[in-house]
């Protein structure tokens, strides 16, 4: 079972070095062994072992030395000290100088055993982790983002000027554009691609718990906090916090957010001690925050601190020259993942998709591509009969509405707010009153809906308050 561990003993005493060939050996390891650090030395350079067994005293030179000189050939080996000076002061200092660990001569066989099975664990999933991070940092290069419109290439160059710097960056754009893949992009294109990238959803989780998720709290905090917890701000320290969805951050923490940007630094819930961090802050929203900002929703000063470099994603219906790159990426994306053998798509079917509006962007896209990869009439390409009949028959692609502007001109901001209640009344009619249906008919976040309602119920109340504000009175649910 571990024919291909391979494992270098450097030990000067012949008696000892023999019984570790030997028990090693039975163990089911390749062993390969020297008296001295030059020849060690010679042989790491030569091959690689999973594990390094050295002396502490060696003749030429140190044990310590011999471990520095192996680091520098492969940073990632892993080192066992033999000594029969096993003072506290030695072990620190050959922890400290990079050793997994130490024995003492002399040692028990199952002491030995249990050790090397553990260094060899360690140095696997060490290895393992190193390369699932080489795949992430793979997938997620700059270069290997789908698209080669003008809007995209803009992207490109911004993020490729950015992404080693640890600025804040703010990333705009509607729901489905691929912010968050911007976000990884930049994260690990960085300096800081082998610390944490850790990402929250401000929308998705409770006003009440997010400040725990963001802060940690300590035992005995708030009822069930029965030990304490790491927020989110800890985990990411020397990498980046991804913040998604900032716009539906409460006022109340965008204060507390607003602290830890300007100071690196903040407290735990129901703690005192101020923890340092070091994290960069990339944010990302499909709202319009300058506007939310004129609404009372979101800090003035909050959004400039987050806003030091604005990267904007354009909608897919902005960039239509990168459909057939999407489409033909998905397609090899969902070959693979359903062992599927389709060659491509027609020119037919790309016409009809390029007609379509997309209001879902990117995501509605794959989505569609995967719809029609499953339910295609023929083998071999998608063609024009795969495309659903909606995309077809869409009127999105024009304005959903006829305006003529009248010769005397009009107040742009009532007509916008009675076209801004009449597509609420309609949605929440549609919806039968149930603000989560309505939000998803409007593709925006319940919580916007509700602000938008909260804010028509004041001005109607403004307006005549005599009168109650009959339609978020009755007949709607959340």
């Amino acid at each position: 079972m571990n024919q291909n561990t391979r494992i270098l003993v450097i030990e000067d005493d012949d008696a000892v070095r023999e019984t570790l060939i030997a028990l090693l050996g039975e163990a089911g390891y390749t062993v390969e062994a020297v008296s001295d650090g030059p020849p060690a030395i010679a042989l790491a350079k030569q091959s690689l072992f999973h594990l390094y067994m050295i002396d502490l005293r060696l003749p030429g030179q140190s044990g310590i030395e011999v471990m520095a000189q192996i680091k520098k050939i492969n940073a990632e080996a892993v080192c066992i000290v033999l000594t029969a000076y096993a003072t506290i002061e030695l072990s620190v200092q050959a922890m400290r100088a990079g050793a997994f660990d130490f024995i003492a001569k002399p040692f028990q066989i199952d002491v030995v055993l249990n050790l090397v099975k553990n260094a060899i664990e360690f140095n696997r999933l060490k290895i393992e982790n190193l390369s699932l991070k080489k795949m992430v940092r793979d997938k997620y290069r700059f270069e290997n983002m789908v698209g080669s419109s003008p809007q995209m290439n803009q992207v490109y160059e911004l993020i490729e000027r950015v992404s080693d710097s640890d600025s804040t960056i703010l990333i705009q754009g509607e729901s489905g554009t691929g912010k968050e893949i911007v976000a990884k992009t930049i994260h690990y294109n960085s300096t800081r691609r082998d610390k944490p990238l850790i990402p929250v959803n401000c929308g998705a989780i409770p006003e009440a718990l997010l400040e725990s998720e963001l802060f940690g709290h300590e035992k005995g905090a708030f009822t069930g906090a029965t030990a304490s917890r790491t927020g989110r701000f800890e985990l990411a320290h020397g990498g980046t916090l991804f913040l998604d969805e900032i716009g539906e951050l409460p006022l109340s923490l965008q204060v507390k957010l607003l602290r830890v940007l300007q100071e690196q630094r903040f407290e735990r819930v129901g703690g005192v001690k101020s923890i340092q961090v070091d994290v960069r802050i990339i944010a990302a929203t499909n709202q319009d925050l300058e506007k939310a900002i004129e609404d009372k929703c979101f800090r003035e000063d909050l959004y400039y601190r987050l806003n030091v470099i604005p990267i904007n994603i354009p909608p897919l219906r902005k960039r239509k020259d990168d459909i057939p790159l999407l489409v033909d990426h998905f397609i090899d994306k969902f070959n693979q993942k359903k062992n599927k053998q389709v060659s491509g798509i027609t020119s037919e079917a790309i016409a009809l998709l390029l007609k379509y509006y997309w209001p879902g962007n990117i995501r509605e896209l794959e989505n569609l591509v995967e719809r029609m990869m499953v339910l295609m009439k023929n083998e071999g390409m998608i063609t024009a009969e795969d495309v659903p009949e909606k995309l077809i028959t869409s009127r999105r692609k024009t304005l959903p509405f006829h305006f003529e502007l009248p010769e005397e001109g009009i107040i742009f901001s009532d007509i916008v707010s009675a076209f801004e209640n009449q597509i609420l009344d309609l949605s929440l009619s549609r919806a039968n009153g149930i603000k989560n249906r309505a939000a998803q008919l409007l593709h925006m976040n319940r919580t916007t809906l509700v602000e938008k309602l909260k804010k028509r119920r004041a001005t109607a109340a403004r307006q005549d308050p005599s009168q109650p504000f009959y339609r978020e009175s009755s007949g709607i649910s959340d």
